[in-house]
């Protein structure tokens, strides 16, 4: 197995792996984090059928503090909030954890980089979600799950973040991705937050790009060459690397696509919607 092969392994799990664990004595936790921009009927999809033995995940909540100007709009939580919803999810001290949803990872990825920034070690995404899992002939049920809780302590810090000021260094003196769509990098629309544009030196790359029609992620290579494009060291280097988005959300599936590749990526948990509350901030456009 090759070095980028065991970093995909250490990010991505796909449905025919995942059913065997699920058979195993100790299965992994399983997290449902359907979630939308705009959407609020996660709970209602889950509901209706998820795999089996996962417990729904509510992003707005348990996986964000409460939004404000000055935070952002999903500040990271406190970690003894984090603490217990992980507890409610049935995470266990030296368990793993699998997190899915049904749009590429896009909003499981939050879940993912939360637990593994608190010291979780063995967490996964379902690369392609419920609609791979469902594609391999798996099964779903419907209902809510209650697990057993969880005892896991969770200790911050394992994965790098930087504030603003550390984002705007990152544009000048490394490489800092903007993960919203184009059109929101260059300023042409604005559909949530106070200012139109981008963090001046940032460079676009949208997190859509980083999978394929069929929601998994795209391979190493056609992930290695797209974030060596934008000056991404790839292949080693000491250039460091960071990534924002609106509100901190999709950052981390970027974030979870560049691991998959073996290179380490800062987190701007405040994105766009705080740069762009802070009035001395200045945004560019184009």
């Amino acid at each position: 197995m090759t070095g980028r092969d065991e970093a995909r392994r250490r990010v991505l799990v796909d449905p025919d792996e995942l059913a065997r664990l699920l058979a195993d004595d100790e299965p992994p936790v399983l997290l449902d984090v359907r979630w939308a921009l705009g959407r609020t009927d996660g709970h209602e999809r889950y509901l209706a059928g998820h795999l089996p033995g996962a417990v729904h995940v509510d992003l707005d909540t348990e996986l964000a503090a409460p939004p404000s100007p000055r935070a952002g709009r999903h500040p990271l939580p406190s970690v003894a909030d984090l603490e217990h919803a992980a507890r409610r999810w049935g995470v266990r001290e030296g368990g793993a954890v699998v997190a899915y949803d049904d749009s590429g990872g896009m909003s499981a990825a939050r879940a993912w980089w939360l637990l593994r920034w608190a010291g979780v070690h063995d967490v996964r995404l379902l690369d392609g979600g419920l609609g791979a899992w469902v594609a391999a002939g798996y099964g779903v049920e419907p209902g809510d799950v209650t697990p057993e809780p969880g005892d896991v302590v969770l200790v911050p810090g394992a994965l790098p973040t930087v504030d603003a000021d550390g984002a705007a260094a990152l544009a000048l003196d490394g490489v800092l991705l903007d993960a919203r769509a184009a059109e929101r990098y260059a300023g042409l629309v604005e559909p949530v937050d106070p200012r139109a544009g981008h963090v001046p030196g940032a460079r676009s790359a949208p997190t859509a790009e980083n999978v394929g029609p069929d929601g998994r992620f795209r391979d190493a290579g056609a992930l290695a060459a797209r974030f060596s494009a934008l000056g991404v060291p790839v292949d080693g280097g000491d250039v460091p690397v960071g990534v924002y988005c609106g509100s901190g959300v999709t950052a981390a599936h970027e974030i979870a696509a560049l691991a998959s590749i073996g290179v380490d990526a800062a987190l701007y948990p405040g994105s766009w919607s705080q740069w762009s509350n802070d009035p001395t901030r200045p945004a560019a456009t184009g």
